[in-house]
């Protein structure tokens, strides 16, 4: 198969890219390097991955460009399946720069739908959504409080929130608003053009190789600061609960929808760790101390807008429909996180 990823130096990104040159298929990887610009990392850190694939998977294709440009994709006639993984990731850059956001998440998926729309060979094209595009829905649903956690009082999330989770009428921030924009054309260009299209929204991808800050990768970042002795800012009082979910996990799932051929096009499913992997925020910093020896250095300030109280998917459908379920349990997987940070730790160091 002929494979594009767009953003395909990030984090995940890097990884299908990986995952997909070990399985010998032709893969081409699209990126324009704008973390090094978007990110306080130390260049050589917000490179790695560019670099990884560089070296360590030698047939694989770079190519620098911006999704934003028609011009960067229009050469892309004849693949057979687009990861289309370039975002911009942060709710806090967009609310500062909301234009920037809209381009890069909107247009740039519009681009990339068009892309497929006039190959030859029609693709398949999966889109990395989000759980924002639920907004503030989801603190609508009761919750009560616990000793280190939140947890829904309603007998009908007791797997979490499913595909059907209403997204109208409620604040989503800019980031959500841009990557709903995304979500929705790629189930329309399903429905309107015949392309197999994946909407996967997803909750808290975490692994080796993420190169976390306080805006993204949360759980890597709180492993980074805690190693490097950098604190750590909670916002709320920590007892917010993600489920989250190690990226050779999401990797397993984009990749049964790929070979599936019974599915047709414009299938939505809610990706993460699901009721049986989720922790809060005090859980993890509990969890990272266990594993580091080390405690780490932790201050509260305000909430943040967007933030929700309570998010768990519920990965019914998936399990259903792809035969996937995760396979990597949270501790199993931190631990994985902390040994490949504590091997580069100078990726972090400035």
């Amino acid at each position: 198969m002929k494979i594009l990823i767009t953003g395909g130096a990030g984090f995940l990104g890097s990884h299908i890219a990986e995952f997909y040159h070990r399985k010998g298929e032709d893969v081409t990887v699209i990126d324009n390097l704008s973390r090094s610009l978007t990110t306080k990392l130390p260049k050589k850190a917000s490179m790695y991955n560019w670099y990884y694939l560089k070296q360590n998977c030698k047939n694989v294709k770079l190519v620098r460009g911006d999704v934003r440009k028609p011009e960067t994709l229009s050469q892309f006639r004849e693949v057979d399946v687009i990861f289309h993984t370039a975002a911009q990731v942060a709710v806090t850059r967009s609310l500062v720069n909301p234009r920037e956001d809209f381009e890069v998440n909107a247009l740039g998926t519009f681009n990339v739908l068009e892309t497929a729309r006039k190959a030859k060979t029609k693709p398949t094209v999966i889109y990395i959504s989000t759980n924002k595009v639920y907004g503030a829905n989801i603190n609508k649903i009761p919750v009560r409080e616990m000793k280190t956690r939140y947890v829904f009082t309603e007998s009908r999330y007791s797997k979490g929130i499913s595909e059907e989770f209403p997204i109208d009428h409620c604040e989503h921030s800019p980031y959500g608003c841009s990557k709903l924009c995304g979500d929705l054309y790629t189930q329309d260009y399903a429905q309107v053009y015949g392309l197999k299209t994946g909407v996967f929204r997803m909750s808290c991808i975490y692994g080796d190789r993420q190169l976390g800050t306080e805006d993204q990768g949360w759980l890597a970042w709180f492993v980074v600061a805690t190693l490097i002795g950098k604190p750590i800012m909670i916002y709320g009082d920590g007892k917010q609960v993600r489920d989250v979910i190690f990226v050779s996990d999401v990797i397993d799932a984009y990749n049964a929808f790929v070979e599936n051929k019974s599915l047709s096009g414009g299938e939505v499913f809610n990706l993460g760790g699901g009721i049986e992997n989720n922790l809060s925020l005090l859980e993890a910093l509990d969890l990272i101390s266990k594993i580091t020896a080390i405690k780490p250095k932790v201050s509260y300030s305000d909430w943040r807008i967007g933030d929700q109280r309570v998010y768990i998917s519920d990965t019914s459908r998936a399990k259903s429909k792809l035969g996937w379920s995760s396979k990597v349990t949270i501790e199993e997987g931190v631990k994985e996180l902390a040994n490949w940070i504590q091997a580069n730790i100078n990726l972090f160091k400035s």
